[in-house]
């Protein structure tokens, strides 16, 4: 999979941009601000309908612009489809593909695939459950696109859920009593949608687990694929392999048991939004693989193993969604700065041989010799090519 053409209207810094892509590495060199991360931000949020960088879409639209468009020709297994998603602040955004509106915004999602590489990634290892959720969510859409509804069902419920749990806790008499009886609907919507993302997470974090271990291995120096492990850590009892129903049931179950507790606080306390993502090193290196030897890498890692490990889980999901049957378009954005030399030459080199490669940095130095390919500079609003990058 590839984007043969990007065209962007309104988004960002751009009133317009036309820009011809093809397969290989793609290098946008330009200092900063000039608006080389807003071309490969675009290609993403086609990706996932959700930018790498702020969490609404308003930051999105040029200023003073009504709506942006992001416009992209991919070509997948021989055959071009032209993808297109309108912005809209403040009001629904609107897809399309070859030109036909989508019922659905949603249903763009999962069809051009990217895994970005960005100086942001750190926040996975050193920033809040909510950002490992978050990363577990974004790749479980990716892979199954369907569960872009579960997860937007879960949210509405969520939102719900909280709102009827403040009124609750301050209610009294027949007010209470109501608000409790409504409750409990809110309780059985949680557990469905909860349990249908509960249990594709835990599937997902067993079929990562491996290719984790290898990458660490791959990027950590002298390291084994022992060495890194990731773990679910669930607000409800999860044995491996439980279904969407058990799971249910166990959702409900903590529910009513810390009931007080969130009308006490007004809070959902239980379901997949409290949960984490648990990051491990060191037991591979205990030939009795005892986990207890192993700590967790936030506030135990250096900064170099921490970056290894980002950089492990983003590997990871590339090759995971590749064993799925395609390749990612793979982004690199501004991420070679932050690396070290060593760092710098493995990453290079794990993704070359990628079907599509797209890189920003500030200075042509920062592309690794091994990336050779078009290259594009990045100035004043203006993306030109100008040859050849790398080596």
């Amino acid at each position: 999979m590839h984007v043969a053409h990007l065209s962007l209207h309104d988004f960002r810094s751009y009133a317009t941009a036309e820009v011809a892509l093809g397969p290989g590495v793609t290098a946008f060199v330009g200092r900063n601000g000039q608006g080389k991360t807003n071309l490969v931000e675009a290609i993403d949020y086609l990706s996932r309908l959700q930018s790498h960088r702020v969490a609404t879409d308003a930051p999105l639209v040029r200023a003073g612009a009504p709506q942006a468009v992001v416009r992209a020709a991919v070509v997948k297994d021989g055959r071009q489809a032209v993808l297109e998603v309108e912005l809209n602040p403040g009001r629904a955004n609107r897809a399309r593909i070859n030109r036909s509106t989508l019922p659905r915004t949603r249903d763009l999602v999962g069809l051009v695939r990217t895994v970005v590489f960005s100086p942001e990634d750190l926040t996975l290892v050193k920033g809040d459950p909510s950002d490992r959720r978050r990363f577990l969510d974004d790749l479980l859409v990716l892979r199954t696109p369907r569960l872009a509804g579960t997860r937007a069902d879960y949210d509405r419920v969520l939102k719900q859920r909280n709102s009827l749990l403040k009124t609750a806790g301050l209610a009294r008499g027949s007010a209470r009593d109501g608000a409790l009886a409504t409750l409990a609907v809110w309780d059985d919507q949680l557990a469905h949608h909860g349990a249908e993302l509960l249990a594709a997470r835990l599937e997902l974090v067993e079929a990562l687990g491996p290719y984790v271990g290898t990458a660490y291995a791959t990027v950590a120096r002298g390291a084994s694929r022992d060495d890194a492990a990731v773990e679910y850590r669930s607000s409800v009892a999860a044995p491996p392999g439980v279904g969407p129903e058990e799971l249910r049931e166990a959702l409900l179950t903590e529910l009513e048991a810390r009931r007080k507790d969130e009308l006490d606080r007004g809070i959902s306390l239980v379901g997949p939004h409290r949960d984490e993502l648990l990051l491990w090193l060191g037991h591979g290196g205990d030939p009795s693989g005892d986990p207890t030897s192993r700590l967790p890498v936030k506030g135990y890692a250096s900064h170099g193993e921490s970056w290894s490990f980002a950089l492990a889980l983003k590997l990871a999901s590339y090759d995971l969604l590749r064993a799925d049957g395609d390749d990612p378009i793979l982004i690199l954005d501004d991420v070679f700065a932050e690396l070290d030399s060593e760092r710098r030459a493995q990453l290079a080199e794990l993704v070359a041989g990628a079907e599509q490669v797209l890189v920003t940095a500030a200075v042509p130095e920062d592309v690794p010799a091994a990336l050779t390919g078009a290259r594009f500079t990045v100035a004043g609003g203006e993306v030109t090519q100008v040859g050849d990058s790398g080596g």
